[in-house]
């Protein structure tokens, strides 16, 4: 029964270093840049799918945000023709920044995107 308090004290000691273990660690270590592929862009394979993960959530269906339609082929080429979807999701100025009350999109699928529109931003 003495020795109860001690071992008490021994483990809450054991568990404070065991807990503050990963503090020291470097997140590019931990999730290293994966590298950003622009070879081979259309839309099909690269800007649909940063699309449905960042736009359609607002911009699809029958009553889309602000009447803008993200969720087609043709309804992205439009924005991209007019310039409104590069100046959205740069943030450029007199650009309703998107997404709208979120973060800008990273480096990498923002390159992507500018690689789709520079060549002609093509289907398949």
């Amino acid at each position: 029964m003495k020795n109860i308090p001690i071992i008490l004290f021994a483990f809450l000691i054991t568990m404070a270093f065991l807990n503050t273990g990963c503090y020291y660690d470097k997140a590019e270590i931990l999730y290293p840049e994966t590298v950003c592929d622009t070879a081979a862009i259309k839309y099909s394979n690269t800007i649909a799918p940063v699309m449905s993960s960042f736009c359609n959530s607002c911009h699809s269906g029958n009553t889309p945000s602000a009447g803008i339609k993200l969720d087609t082929y043709n309804d992205v080429a439009i924005q991209a023709a007019n310039g409104r979807l590069w100046g959205a999701v740069s943030h450029s100025n007199n650009y309703s920044a998107m997404p709208k009350n979120g973060p800008k999109l990273n480096t990498c699928n923002l390159a992507k995107i500018k690689k789709w529109l520079d060549v002609g931003y093509p289907n398949n």
